[in-house]
């Protein structure tokens, strides 16, 4: 028997292996007992090229003149387990890159954010700009010259290689593109890599994320995707291992119309299960699992009580299965089962008394409250995804032949004795409760068969076993004949354990308006149960639709069914849809649609493939993209990146893919952003993620604390970027109409070398690391907040727009101000300081203040560092200006400093100070006033939240967050044991099995094994 682990395939399922030894189903020319007549053999294998196929593979093997065919039964695929053998030989037929599971991964590609694209463009937008403010300026200065330059000619010659205005004009194009050229963002890629390694910190730092159990903290694996965190419209998950711990526990049970697994005080009220409610204790039970917990001690008293129904309700537990013991150690005893459903119910039986000790071909050995049985296993009714049940026949020491079937309630009902009509009602309203608590029920019931009836009903078994033509219809029809007039035992159920805040985490990033999609390889039960559990499913949704077409013809029904059911307004001639399309790139981009309610969709992996062919593509997108959830089930990793992009092509939205396995590498690399759990499935999925954690529930904080903080902080610092840049460069352009269009700077030279250098790059700096609008506390309580930044909001090119406008403005402002000021003006003692080094100190000193007064209006979040950076670059700004405009420093460098006492002679007058402060009221009124009327007249919902924050924050801090998880009222199937056909036909074979004598002893009625 071959165990495959999930960190190989996209679900759990069973391989078997033919060993190279002996086998009666082994043809006789490659019997082998000897390894070393193996190793010289010889032989050829001609099969198919690589492929991404995980359930197919075609070959044939020439081995000594014969032909043998190879299936998908014997391939190992890559990553398998073998158990249960000592030795085998195999053939390596694919390696490397031609294996199945790295056909089935995804290209590595380079991803970008939306904000490097954004800022590309505007990159090109503002070349443009300045190639046109200077032939303004270069058109003027040659007007100028043509005009008026000829009466200066004496005073400001042309230089000797200069012998025309339009020659004139051309090399003044140049000056100014060079004076101008701080209005192209140069350091602005430098400064946004800090940033985002900054915030990359945050993530590896932050402790709420960190999970103490296996030592692992959160881990930023890139640091240029930070603010796309904050952006999130779709998430891609997988289901085992991400959202499940993969762990199932026996929860509670109903026998013969009676409840067991809850736990009821002296009063009679049911009590919580906690950590301290005292276990049932098996001690008793020498071959008892100790890991396994039990809460209601009634149901141990049944049992010891000898009651008749509880003993065959655990005896089917024991028997009904596919479940293969092992033996590792010397009384240490291991179930290795196909799906991990039946390892809990086994272990539950074993735990009260009924130990499955042995399987052979033939016989299973069960050890019955301390007394050995050996049953005879005369069939298997195996499960399939029709029958939704299995069943084993079984004899008796004392020749009793009995069928024992565990299956879906829906099933399983409709095969009852009438006589169990009222014992069917009372297990409904139990099966209710159980599904209402988002457990997995089973229905268990047997039947005893008369000898002669059965035995006529096993020769025509044989015979359709043994067909060449519709074997499987055959089987159907004689598994219907027999699983007939069952008696009901009871029911199981199951808890899937989720990881720890799933169900809240989901709940609060619907409330984001993030939707969710489950991309999952389990079969459609187990993932619909998973759905309700996590509360991504519930009752109150209007509906849920299931897609389940076996044609292209019928997918396609179903979904434009679906469509027309959610909104009737959708587009549904494509010639108008294409009206409403939006191009981008190559890229049909959909228009929003609004569904009339909240939905669900469900769809198999075989109507997700037709799904994904043709025009068929589009129609799927606009149906699942109105749904709130969409869970595809049995998918391939190959399906998986599809869906993802999918999406991307047909959605303006960003994406997030998180997975644990290596089924999920594909998905993670295909999403724009990709998150790996580091679990119990490896570090495939981690190694190729861009963030990774834990535990599913640190997603929420990674989105809506780290990346709702980096989209708002990237954002702030572009639109404040662009405007100091913009303000400090467009004063030389308004300069440049009153000085000739000569190409004279405005500022000292000394000013503008350090104003992107010094003075405006650590406010900017401290803002963009350290600015936060509500802690990370407020963020989780209203996930609202997150909205913007899925629409773009906050910055983008009407944005980016509105900043130039503004910056013109402000420009205008810090040049005709100290213009006006000091036209024709004189000191307090009569002497003039209309003078070009009087008004740049003041210009630079007005445009210095007010950026800095700007910065302090963006920021939200006041921090020590803050302050200390404003501050510290205005008064650093003084301390160097006054120490530049010196009389001792121009007597040391004379020619570097040429404005020598223009500070002190400035700066002193009144009348400069209050032409400043009008400056900056003029600048920041407009910007205060818009604010305030946008929040008063249109607030946007993240303004309504803020306001609500602000108001509980003067009276206390934030309540914990009440969750009222949605329970469901109906009844569902939990039966979820595999996702192919079940493996009866292998265990009857014994292709898997081993003499005890071979690697290990047992002795049925040794003292050994028996109930002490």
């Amino acid at each position: 028997m071959i165990f495959v682990p999930f960190a190989s395939l996209p679900s759990p399922f069973l391989l078997h292996f033919t060993p190279l030894g002996p086998s009666p189903t082994l043809p006789s020319g490659l019997a082998c007992t000897r390894p070393s007549v193996r190793r010289s053999s010889e032989g050829e294998i001609k099969c198919e090229a690589p492929n991404n196929k995980l359930d197919k593979f075609l070959g044939t093997l020439l081995f000594k003149g014969e032909k043998y065919a190879l299936d998908n039964e014997k391939m190992l695929l890559r990553g398998c387990t073998i158990r249960n053998t000592d030795w085998c030989f195999g053939l390596v037929i694919f390696a490397g890159p031609d294996t199945k599971l790295m056909q089935n991964c995804g290209r590595t590609t380079f991803k970008r954010t939306s904000i490097d694209r954004l800022m590309n463009f505007l990159v090109l937008v503002i070349f443009v700009l300045l190639a046109a403010m200077c032939s303004v300026l270069a058109i003027g200065n040659s007007l100028w010259e043509y005009r008026m330059g000829s009466a200066f000619q004496v005073y400001l010659p042309w230089p000797h290689d200069v012998h025309s205005a339009f020659y004139s004009a051309f090399l003044m194009f140049w000056s100014y593109v060079i004076i101008l050229n701080t209005v192209v963002p140069i350091s602005l890629y430098v400064s946004v890599e800090i940033i985002r390694l900054g915030n990359s910190f945050y993530i590896d730092w932050d402790r709420k994320m960190y999970y103490p159990v296996n030592d692992t903290p959160a881990q930023a694996r890139t640091t240029t995707l930070n603010e796309e965190l904050g952006q999130i419209k779709y998430i891609f998950s997988d289901k085992t291992g991400t959202l499940t711990q993969n762990i199932m526990v026996f929860n509670k049970c109903c026998i013969n119309g009676k409840i067991y697994g809850d736990v009821y005080d002296l009063e009679g009220q049911r009590v919580e299960i906690s950590e301290s409610t005292p276990k049932v204790d098996f001690s008793y039970n020498s071959l008892a699992d100790a890991k396994f917990s039990f809460y209601d001690q009634s149901l141990v008293e049944e049992v010891k009580a000898g009651d008749v129904i509880t003993h065959k309700f655990f005896r089917l537990l024991s028997l009904c299965h596919t479940v293969m013991p092992e033996e590792k150690k010397q009384g240490e005893l291991v179930y290795q089962a196909q799906s991990p459903d039946e390892g809990a119910l086994v272990t539950a039986a074993r735990n009260f008394g009924f130990v499955f000790r042995a399987r052979t071909p033939e016989t299973i050995t069960v050890v019955e409250m301390g007394k050995t049985i050996v049953y005879k296993l005369l069939a298997i009714l195996d499960f399939n995804n029709v029958r939704k049940r299995m069943s084993v026949i079984v004899q008796r020491p004392d020749g009793r032949v009995t069928l024992y079937c565990k299956g879906a309630d829906t099933i399983l009902y409709e095969l009852l004795h009438p006589s169990c009509a009222p014992l069917k009602e009372e297990t409904t309203e139990y099966l209710e409760e159980f599904a209402g608590e988002g457990l997995r029920t089973l229905v268990v019931a047997y039947k005893d068969l008369e000898r002669k009836s059965f035995a006529n009903w096993q020769r025509r078994h044989h015979e359709a076993s043994t067909a060449l033509q519709d074997r499987e219809e055959k089987l159907s029809e004689l598994y219907e004949e027999i699983e007939k007039d069952l008696i009901l035992l009871g029911a199981t159920a199951i808890e899937d354990k989720l990881q720890d805040g799933v169900p809240q985490t989901i709940e609060t990033l619907g409330k984001a308006q993030i939707k969710i999609w489950v991309l999952t390889g389990d079969k459609q039960e187990t993932a619909v149960n998973i759905g309700y559990s996590c509360n991504m499913l519930y009752d109150d949704m209007k509906d849920i639709f299931f897609i389940q077409g076996d044609t292209f013809e019928e997918v396609r029904d179903e979904l434009r069914k679906a469509r027309k059911m959610m909104t009737q307004e959708a587009v549904m001639d494509d010639d108008e849809l294409d009206t409403q399309v939006k191009k981008s790139g190559n890229c049909k981009v959909l228009p929003e649609e609004q569904p009339n309610g909240e939905y669900g969709l469900v769809i198999n992996g075989h109507s997700l493939a037709y799904a994904q062919e043709g025009e068929l593509e589009l129609e799927l997108v606009r149906t699942a993209c109105l749904c709130k959830v969409v869970i595809c089930c049995r998918v391939t990793p190959l399906q998986k990146a599809q869906v993802v992009e999918l999406v991307k092509k047909y959605k303006n939205a960003v994406t997030l893919a998180i997975g644990d396995g290596a089924n999920d590498v594909s998905m993670i690399k295909a999403a724009h952003i990709g998150v790996g759990i580091s679990g119990q499935e490896g570090m495939q999925a981690v190694l190729s993620s861009d963030f990774s954690f834990a535990q599913f529930r640190y997603l929420q904080r990674l989105l809506l604390v780290h990346g709702r903080w980096s989209y708002i902080r990237m954002c702030k610092f572009l639109a404040y970027f662009f405007y100091k840049n913009f303000a400090f460069t467009l004063v030389h352009f308004w300069y440049g109409f009153f000085s000739g269009f000569s190409a004279q700077t405005v500022y000292d030279e000394w000013f503008i070398t350090l104003y992107n250098m010094v003075y405006t790059s650590l406010p900017v700096l401290g803002m963009s690391l350290f600015d936060q609008d509500v802690d990370d506390r407020w963020s989780l309580q209203f996930p609202q907040l997150y909205m913007p930044g899925q629409q773009n909001l906050y910055f983008n090119k009407k944005e980016f727009v509105k900043c130039v406008l503004y910056s013109v403005y402000s420009s205008l402002v810090l040049f005709f101000i100290p213009y006006g000021t000091l036209f024709d003006s004189l000191r307090s003692d009569g002497k003039a300081i209309a003078d070009y080094q009087s008004f740049a100190l003041m210009a630079q000193t007005c445009l210095l203040i007010v950026v800095s007064v700007q910065m302090g209006l963006d920021t939200a979040y006041w921090t020590a560092v803050n302050q200390l950076f404003i501050w510290g670059s205005l008064a650093m700004y003084f301390a160097i200006t006054f120490t530049m405009y010196s009389d001792g420093t121009y007597l040391i460098f004379t020619g570097s400093f040429p404005f020598v006492g223009s500070a002190r002679n400035t700066l002193n007058q009144p009348n400069v100070w209050l032409s400043i402060f009008l400056c900056v009221t003029l600048c920041v009124l407009p910007v205060v006033g818009f604010r305030f009327l946008k929040v008063q007249l249109k607030p946007t919902i993240s303004d309504q939240v803020l306001n609500m924050v602000k108001r509980l924050q003067k009276g206390q801090l934030p309540p914990s967050p009440k969750r009222r998880l949605q329970r469901k009222a109906s009844r569902r199937s939990g039966y979820a044991f595999s996702h192919q056909y079940g493996f009866g036909a292998l265990i009857t074979s014994g292709r898997n099995m081993h003499p005890f004598g071979v690697t290990r002893s047992f002795s049925p009625n040794s003292e050994k094994y028996r109930l002490k």
